[in-house]
């Protein structure tokens, strides 16, 4: 595990072209990659993939990285890491499927509908695979290929009905998750206005309430409530 100023010192040495200094970085850093690459995991890209286009997001905030930003190089590469996995997310699209399968895909399930009609049942993969004359496995992967992939960002409700997004509801138990979230949360609280910050800080890092930050700020309750909807509001948002 690399130090800050050795850190830093790689840096520098992979600035001026050192490639050995770069592979280091990588190597020292794979953990961190890891983390952020498995939470776009059911994206339609395979995980080996996914690291890849991690590590290019990484080389580049190595690249760009100033030590004038004043924080600490792994807060200024998550959000580098991150970029890249998701621009090459939207710019690829979803999962791709052949023409042939799709064409198969219509096919039975046209055939399906008119089975049902007739005999109010749904025919067998059996029935199926003999009418087209493929294998059981194929008939199995034309009925899923036009189904739409469940994003793991996709709102759900909870018990209360409150919209969640699905990955909330995913048990995990991965501390490196916990030290990606940290970094990402300080990333944006450094980012708010003092006053945003104190408030963030005292209410819940603090365990301070409305009533008592109100007071020390010289406002009323209902004011600080309000501050701390639309400051948690903006937290989720760049989270």
């Amino acid at each position: 595990m690399l130090d800050p100023n050795q850190t830093i010192d790689l840096i520098r040495q992979a600035k001026n072209g050192d490639e050995r200094a770069k592979e280091r970085l990588i190597v020292e850093n794979t953990s961190l990659i890891k983390c952020v690459a498995k939470r776009f995991l059911g994206r339609g890209v395979e995980f080996d993939d996914l690291y890849q286009l991690g590590a290019l997001g990484f080389l580049k905030a190595v690249k760009n990285f100033d030590e004038s930003f004043n924080v600490k190089f792994s807060t200024y590469a998550v959000p580098m890491i991150m970029g890249e996995i998701k621009r090459f997310l939207r710019d690829d699209g979803t999962i791709k499927v052949s023409r042939i399968i799709k064409i198969l895909s219509i096919k039975i399930n046209q055939c399906i509908d008119e089975y049902k009609k007739q005999y109010n049942k749904e025919p067998t993969l059996d029935f199926l695979a003999e009418k087209f004359n493929v294998t059981k496995e194929d008939v199995v992967l034309a009925m899923g290929a036009q189904t739409k992939p469940v994003s793991l960002y996709e709102n759900v409700k909870d018990g209360q009905d409150k919209p969640i997004e699905l990955i909330d509801k995913i048990a995990c138990e991965d501390k490196e998750d916990d030290f990606l979230d940290m970094i990402m949360l300080k990333r944006v609280i450094n980012e708010l206005s003092l006053r945003e910050q104190k408030i963030i800080i005292l209410r819940y890092f603090g365990d301070r309430t409305q009533s008592e930050i109100a007071k020390e700020l010289g406002v009323s309750q209902v004011q600080v409530s309000r501050l701390e909807t639309k400051i948690v509001e903006k937290i989720k948002q760049k989270m």
